[in-house]
Order: structure tokens, then sequence, then C-alpha cells
């Protein structure tokens, strides 16, 4: 399992350099490891070469390993499309949501999250290329979502989230984030709890950078080939 440590090494030193070339504070972007479709040994090693945060996609997937793996307090964040009927078990297991995308899942989040756990981070996920297949609200409906969320009382929101269509050039990736960053930035003024841009994968981790991203998500780079 070194490999895995020296993937999450390699990619944080990426990191660092990025932050320097684009004149971003230092650690001021995050790392997410993606392991849905991951075994539990390999979150363990990313685990013990220092990474906390995990990122997953499908609910009873991520309550296995949630499960399993108490004994290491990791942050889990979903990051995947929301089922109605899923919302209940998300709300009680982790500890953020990044694809909230309209009023009534953000109800019943807040409906069903646990008095005694503290609130439920919650990012927008947006639909930055309007994408019919994709999850996510439109970017000009945003701002609406965000402050319904505001006002709900066991959420916090944290930001916005996207996963934009595959854009092959350097210059197309950051023309296409900065509608995210400009909505970002201009949200940020109006919320000051926000603070997160979860933006970027990784095919455009150095343009999401570049664009303002406080944390990138990525997997098969860390854990390599899914199963």
């Amino acid at each position: 399992m070194t490999k895995i440590a020296e993937n999450i090494s390699s990619i944080k030193q990426q990191i660092a350099q990025l932050e320097v070339r684009y004149k971003r504070a230092p650690g001021s972007v995050n790392l997410l490891a993606v392991s849905k479709h991951q075994c539990i040994e390999k979150v363990r090693a990313a685990h013990r070469a220092g990474q906390l945060d995990f990122g997953e996609n499908y609910y009873q997937e991520a309550k296995n390993k949630i499960d399993t793996l108490l004994d290491l307090n990791l942050n889990w964040h979903f990051i995947g499309p929301m089922q109605s009927n899923k919302t209940r078990g998300i709300a009680e297991n982790f500890s953020w949501v990044h694809s909230v995308d309209r009023e009534k899942l953000a109800v019943r989040l807040n409906e069903q999250r646990p008095a005694d756990l503290e609130n439920l981070n919650v990012c927008v996920q947006v639909n930055l290329s309007e994408e019919n297949s994709k999850s996510g609200v439109s970017l000009d409906k945003s701002a609406e979502l965000c402050n319904l969320i505001g006002q709900l009382p066991r959420l916090s929101l944290r930001g916005l989230m996207a996963i934009p269509a595959p854009l092959l050039s350097f210059e197309e990736q950051t023309k296409c984030f900065n509608a995210l960053l400009s909505k970002y930035e201009n949200l940020k003024s109006l919320h000051p709890s926000i603070n997160t841009l979860s933006l970027g994968m990784s095919n455009d981790f150095e343009a999401a950078i570049a664009e303002g991203s406080t944390m990138i998500r990525i997997g098969t780079g860390i854990f390599g080939a899914r199963k």
C-alpha cells in the first residue's frame, strides 16, 4: 500500500507548487480523496499517509465503510447525486454534503440532522456546463438555493461544487471555471460562512486551482483503478 502514500505525497506537492504559481495562499487548497469503489484496506492506507477527508458517491457503500472505519475518526463527504429516501442516512453519517441541488433535499437534510451532531456542512452543486445528464442547479439559480440553506438551522452553508463537462485545453477549463468563481465570490460577500469552492478532478485540477478552487477531488490518482 506504499504506492497510495506516494500518490498522496505527489499530489500534495503538486498542489503546493500550483498555489505558488497562481498566487494562492499556502495551504488554501485541500485534497479530498474520492474513495468510491475502493476497498477498506486502501482507505486505511490513505489514512496512514495523513489523509482524513474522503468522498463517497453511493450511500450504502459509504455506510459500510463508515461503520467499519469508526476507529479512524475520518471526515466523510457525500459527493454524489442524492435520492430523497437516502437523505436521513446521509444526514446522520456524513460531515459534508457537496451535492445539494434543490430545496427539497436541503429541507430534508436539515430536518433529519441529529441534534447531537454539529451542523451538516453543505455545498450547492452547480450544473456549470448545463448538461441534462448532470445534477446541479443552474448558475443563475444558485444564489436562491444558497439563501434558503443559509436560513436552515441544522445546516452550515459552505460554498459551491461543480462537475463540469470534460474540456481538453487549459484555456477552455479556466474560462468555464471562472464563471463559477465569480458567483462564488459574490456569494461570499453575502454569506459569511462560505469558504469552499469544491472544483477540480484529476484532469483539470490545475485550472481549478488557478480559478480559486479550495478543494480538489481525486480518486484514481490516489487509489489506482477502481474494482
